[in-house]
């Protein structure tokens, strides 16, 4: 009776997250794919998390996270079902016997109770979560011991030996190097039928919890370089588990290479019949004029096939170990915005502001942009300004409606506005403070002289007068 009551209590947890949630949910927007939508209508994912999976958090930190988040203008977060034991709570999705190793074949509850409470409380405050099924870091020896205690190693469980598994008892080299048997076992691979097997009764664990919801996301790895191969298994193992149950999903893969222009990247951005959205999170160790045009070479190489650019990964604050700086990831987030993106989020602390008052208040400021003017009605458009000095100020347009231009430093640019008839309203919006600012008027059918009313972040809405 207690077990029968249980599974009624889960199963209506579920159906009144479902209803608060609304079906079907996220999508690529018809209207625009560059774009994603929740029941048809546009949504832009913007979010930061001071963790990359959150579901392991303890209740109550996790809940005030995502409130923090969602009373921010936040609704996305990224969560890698990641088990690597760095802040000590972290727990293993594999049962652990009495004589402390562990079954594969038995689940430890709690993982999936976790994951589940995510789920539900992310589909109540209509924040969006990009999963990503394997970390490459988990199963590695480079910064850690992760790989030493972990249930896949053999030496750690009761199910299959080194020797049967082709496991090797260390991996100390970077998991970039790609090293790792893990990552090689599927049939157009090594075929190593001993450990896939278990990454297949993981995986579909994983969709026995998510295929119930509609605001998840699937993205393969975590910034990998593994074999082609290994990803599109694994892309076509959700998808036709979710078409065997009557639901359609989104996969992306997540390449590690810096440069957007690499062959490894074409591996997701030649596959639009596999990979539905594309992830160039990577594009954020790029800086300046660079950054802005790495991001819209991709917009133009998806052209035919357009689809949305999702970038989970917002590097960049003070004190990281890539030398990146707190005003690095505002302008990674700002030129995203307006080049494009459709979705943004800061990475975890230290590499990222995560959901700090600075990341804060950029969604805030992101959010009053959007209210005066939707992304998806603008276009990238630096060719409107002029008397720009590097990296000074960028711009998207509906030209001769409407423009957005941000400001990284202060500065002063020469906006054309010669396709517009009328004058030009304009708000100024504080990424700071993430307030409005002071508004001004401009007059159309010129080149106009444009500064912002202070240093530091800025962004400019100017939107034509309708005519009476």
């Amino acid at each position: 009776m207690k077990c029968f009551l249980g599974s009624v209590s889960v199963l209506l947890q579920l159906l009144i997250a479902a209803v608060a949630f609304g079906q079907p949910s996220i999508r690529p927007w018809s209207d625009n794919p560059w774009y994603w939508s929740d029941d048809g209508e546009p949504v832009l994912l913007l979010g930061g998390s001071d963790d990359d999976n959150l579901f392991q958090w303890p209740e109550q930190p996790l809940l005030a996270q995502l409130d923090r988040l969602a009373d921010s203008g936040g609704n996305v977060i990224r969560n890698t079902m990641s088990d690597r034991k760095d802040k000590g709570f972290e727990v293993y999705p594999f049962r652990k016997l009495e004589d402390g190793k562990y079954d594969l074949d038995q689940w430890n509850n709690e993982y999936w109770v976790r994951l589940e409470r995510l789920l539900r409380e992310t589909a109540k405050r209509r924040i969006y979560v990009q999963i990503e099924i394997w970390d490459r870091f988990d199963y590695s020896d480079n910064g850690g011991d992760r790989w030493q205690i972990h249930p896949y190693n053999p030496a750690n469980n009761v199910n299959y030996t080194f020797q049967e598994s082709g496991l090797a008892k260390a991996y100390p080299d970077h998991p970039g190097t790609n090293r790792q048997p893990f990552f090689f076992t599927t049939p157009q691979q090594r075929n190593n039928e001993v450990l896939l097997k278990y990454q297949q009764r993981f995986v579909n664990k994983l969709l026995d919890h998510t295929l119930r919801y509609g605001h998840v996301l699937y993205c393969i790895d975590n910034e990998t370089r593994a074999d082609e191969q290994w990803g599109r298994y694994w892309a076509r193992f959700i998808k036709q588990r979710a078409q065997r149950e009557n639901q359609t999903v989104f996969v992306t893969e997540m390449w590690d290479d810096w440069n957007l222009h690499a062959d490894r990247h074409k591996q997701t951005f030649d596959h639009p019949e596999l990979y539905d959205f594309v992830d160039v999170s990577q594009n954020n160790h790029n800086s300046g004029q660079k950054h802005w045009d790495n991001f819209l070479f991709v917009r133009d190489y998806l052209s035919k096939h357009p689809r949305p650019i999702n970038t989970t990964k917002t590097y960049g604050a003070s004190g990281n170990k890539f030398g990146h700086s707190d005003q690095d990831g505002i302008e990674r987030f700002w030129r995203h915005l307006l080049a494009g993106a459709a979705s943004m989020r800061f990475h975890r602390p230290e590499s990222g502001l995560g959901l700090s008052d600075k990341a804060v208040a950029c969604i805030r400021a992101a959010r009053k942009l959007e209210s005066l003017v939707p992304l998806w009605s603008i276009q990238p458009a630096n060719d409107l300004l002029s008397d720009r000095q590097a990296n000074e100020a960028y711009c998207a347009a509906d030209t001769g409606r409407a423009y957005a231009v941000y400001f990284p430093a202060g500065g002063e640019v020469t906006l054309d506005l010669t396709d517009s008839d009328n004058v030009i309203q304009t708000q100024w919006i504080d990424i700071d403070t993430g307030e409005f600012g002071p508004q001004q008027s401009l007059p159309g059918q010129q080149k106009t002289p444009l500064a912002p009313p202070g240093k530091g972040n800025w962004a400019a809405v100017l939107i034509a007068e309708t005519p009476e």
